[in-house]
């Protein structure tokens, strides 16, 4: 004969499976890993080169991923001394252009390794 509940009761909810947790040492490990594996991506973002324009390609900056400007190229058309301004600008623009390019590449290097967290202090 089934068992019946008595009237008033709720039924009980399933029973949840327990989650094992992880052991000290293998989040220790985990975080060594991940330590090692962004040590080796920020010493490979020193080889990563982007390139930035400014002025239709007149003035054209290239950095690394440790933003380190690397070289600056300057066409001689855009180097008028009755303009000095204009070419300060383009130059400036520029190399905005390329740290800020260099700085999302860090953030999408980091950001693969990280799974998308955000780490204090990280990039």
């Amino acid at each position: 004969m089934a068992k019946r509940r008595p009237k008033g009761r709720a039924p009980r909810a399933p029973r949840q499976p327990q989650q094992r947790s992880l052991s000290k040492g293998g989040v220790q490990q985990q975080v060594m890993q991940l330590q090692e594996e962004m040590m080796r991506t920020q010493e490979a973002l020193k080889d990563e080169l982007v390139t930035a324009t400014a002025g239709g390609g007149m003035v054209t900056v290239v950095c690394n991923g440790h933003q380190e400007i690397q070289s600056i190229t300057i066409d001689p058309e855009v180097a008028d001394p009755e303009d000095v301004e204009m070419l300060q600008d383009l130059v400036l623009a520029a190399v905005n252009e390329a740290l800020e390019s260099s700085r999302k590449l860090v953030s999408e290097r980091m950001s693969a390794l990280t799974g998308g967290l955000e780490i204090p202090g990280l990039m």
